[in-house]
């Protein structure tokens, strides 16, 4: 294709600078060369280390400033030395090219020693001193550096120069910044030459998006299109007749008779880094915006969130139609239900499944053999947007939602005002679960999404999520994220002070069959309803009794309500997760949008109410008694002033 592929990847790349970090073995010429860099000529006598060096952003044609550190191999300075690798964004290893030594050192010890140290960054090669090779031993540089560089794939490449001689010094800082601007590794597995996962999911991505007629091909209006969007000129007919050739030429079902298949446009962009022309298909990742992990820059989903701790986000009528959109496209069999292979399908354009890992993995309702609803793929998608908003508009922008941040969300009202206003507009409420161990907490998150009670105990290590849609008498729905607390979590969450701000409601779990569940179960209330009152973050408490198939014990029972009932929140709820009791879930949201009542009060926090009433009640005394002496002395002086002037 033509293009001026240099130019149009230079942009957008989200790099506002380059530092190049040169090391190697003492005396290979790393100062001398940063010199001729520098100076563009050569310079006999140079300090054993050099001071950073500053290249303008108008010196090189990616516009950048770039940063050019020299090292010491000297023990005294290691620790320098390790620090300036971890900073760069490219590593030069230099070498001496009349010292085979010097080279053979470089896969003995710097490169080890940089993996050791975990640094990640594209390294280039570079032979110094080439004015100083006996050319009668001269082995050809592809020989020598082709098993080096299968064995360590993060050479990009390398070259040879002469700081005497002045030959390829420009070209050693030019392929620098081609290293940290079209990264091979990020693309290509070398070793099995195939092209990495997510470097295809993103080629998928920008497919689908000049598929217009959705029908798996791009025939030659969508190419041209594709070819004007990302380089600015257009193709003849015959160019495209000859890149439609070569495609077939390598891999027949690239092309069809309507034009160019999803695998015959992968193809072509792996016949791009084969060519070395990183250039080219890097241009097409940046200009939809994607970074050098193969994710969407962070400028393109930043946005400033002015959020109090007790604000959350939530999904937008505009970004529910479009979900709800993608839902039923790739719900093929329109059963209502997304399997395993439709998720796989419907994420294949992200760099990963984003409901793989923690926290999202096996939190919303499946049906049958790990099946997704419509309403447990949307209520996914409003935990994920609960949880981090950021990622949840990448994964928008992925699946391709072409709205910004503040088309896709809208920011709930606090909390406060909330309950001072009795009422809340919410949609998507968080219920924080608390409760000791084998109370039945993660049975009744189960429960949540449609899980099989087991018998089997297993205590909870971290926190666990669960995320449904629960339908209200009304006729509304509301989605529910519940979060499970262990017990010994318990201390940790509370030394936050805003801990609480993104709680709506908590609920505290015990064994109503147990006689010291409801013991411990009582003194996490006490806590949460100590720590509500001490910052301001108060939420509305339940008090569930689990297991309410087997025999209660009678004084827990009785103990339970009584605290209820001298807290202020409503009786505990008897449940069996056992029987499937699903009414529970109705309360916890019914409770949770009436966020002024079923707030707990501890005695302390009673003293301290009485207190402040006490001393607000005073206060309006003095006031009333203040005016009214104020008054009574305006009246005695308007009685005086008129007693004189009768006199």
């Amino acid at each position: 294709m033509t293009c001026d592929a240099a130019a149009a990847a230079s942009g957008g790349t989200g790099q506002a600078s380059i530092q190049v970090v040169v090391i190697g073995d003492a005396g290979t010429g790393k100062s001398t060369l940063i010199e001729a860099i520098a100076t563009e000529s050569f310079v006999a006598e140079v300090p054993h280390l050099l001071p950073p060096v500053h290249l303008p952003s108008n010196s090189y044609r990616y516009s950048v400033p770039i940063t050019v550190v020299d090292t010491s191999s000297r023990p005294e300075y290691e620790e320098k030395l390790i620090a300036e690798c971890k900073a760069a964004d490219i590593i030069i290893l230099t070498y001496a090219c009349n010292c085979r030594p010097t080279l053979d050192r470089l896969c003995t010890y710097w490169i080890p020693e940089l993996r050791r140290l975990e640094v990640k960054v594209p390294m280039l090669v570079v032979g110094c001193k080439l004015d100083l090779r006996d050319d009668r031993l001269h082995v050809p540089l592809d020989q020598v550096m082709e098993p080096i560089m299968h064995q360590f794939r993060e050479i990009q490449t390398c070259i040879e120069c002469s700081a005497l001689r002045q030959i390829q010094i420009p070209e050693v800082l030019d392929y620098a910044q081609k290293a940290v601007f079209h990264p091979t590794a990020p693309l290509f597995d070398q070793e099995t030459d195939t092209l990495k996962p997510r470097c295809a999911r993103a080629l998928k991505r920008i497919f689908i998006f000049f598929d217009h007629d959705r029908d798996g091909v791009l025939n030659d209006a969508e190419l041209n299109n594709f070819q004007v969007t990302c380089f600015n000129a257009a193709l003849q007919s015959s160019e495209i007749m000859s890149v439609k050739r070569v495609i077939q030429d390598k891999i027949p079902e690239g092309v069809d008779d309507c034009g160019l298949t999803l695998i015959g446009f992968i193809c072509l962009h792996v016949l791009f880094i084969e060519r070395g022309s990183l250039e080219t298909i890097w241009a097409v990742l940046r200009k939809f915006g994607y970074d050098n992990y193969l994710k969407l820059r962070d400028e393109l989903l930043s946005t400033t969130l002015n959020l109090t701790p007790d604000q959350t986000v939530e999904l937008s009528v505009e970004a529910l139609d479009f979900l709800k959109e993608i839902f039923h496209m790739f719900d093929t069999n329109s059963d209502g239900v997304l399997d395993l292979y439709d998720i796989d399908e419907l994420f294949s354009t992200t760099p990963e499944n984003p409901w793989s890992e923690h926290p999202y993995k096996n939190t919303a309702e499946k049906i049958g053999f790990e099946g997704y609803s419509l309403e447990g793929f949307i209520s996914q998608w409003a935990f994920m947007t609960l949880q981090d908003p950021k990622a949840s508009l990448a994964n928008l922008m992925y699946l391709g939602y072409t709205g910004d941040f503040a088309s896709a969300f809208h920011i709930t009202r606090k909390r406060r005002l909330d309950r001072k206003k009795k009422q809340t507009r919410r949609n998507v409420f968080q219920c924080f679960v608390f409760g000791p161990k084998n109370a039945g907490k993660t049975a009744l998150l189960k429960s949540f999404i449609g899980r099989k009670f087991s018998e089997k105990y297993s205590p909870t290590k971290s926190f666990r999520f669960a995320t449904n849609v629960v339908d209200l008498r009304n006729g509304t729905k509301r989605t529910l994220v519940m979060r499970e607390v262990p017990e010994q979590e318990v201390k940790n969450l509370l030394s936050n002070k805003e801990s609480l701000a993104a709680c709506d409601i908590a609920a505290f779990v015990y064994d109503s069959s147990d006689e010291n569940n409801w013991k411990k179960a009582r003194e996490l209330l006490e806590q949460v309803a100590s720590h509500g009152e001490n910052t301001g973050f108060e939420v509305p408490c339940l008090v569930i009794a689990a297991k309410d198939d087997l025999d209660p014990y009678s004084l827990s029972v009785e103990d339970s309500t009584r605290v209820a009932f001298q807290m202020g929140i409503e009786s505990p709820i008897p449940v069996s997760m056992k029987l499937r009791d699903h009414n529970v879930f109705y309360r916890i949201v019914n409770a949770a949008q009436l966020p002024h009542l079923s707030i707990p009060q501890t005695e302390d926090g009673k003293s301290r109410k009485q207190y402040l009433r006490f001393i607000n009640q005073s206060l309006v005394f003095v006031s009333v008694g203040a005016a009214v002496a104020v008054a009574g002395l305006a009246a005695f002086r308007i009685y005086a002033a008129r007693k004189n002037s009768s006199g």
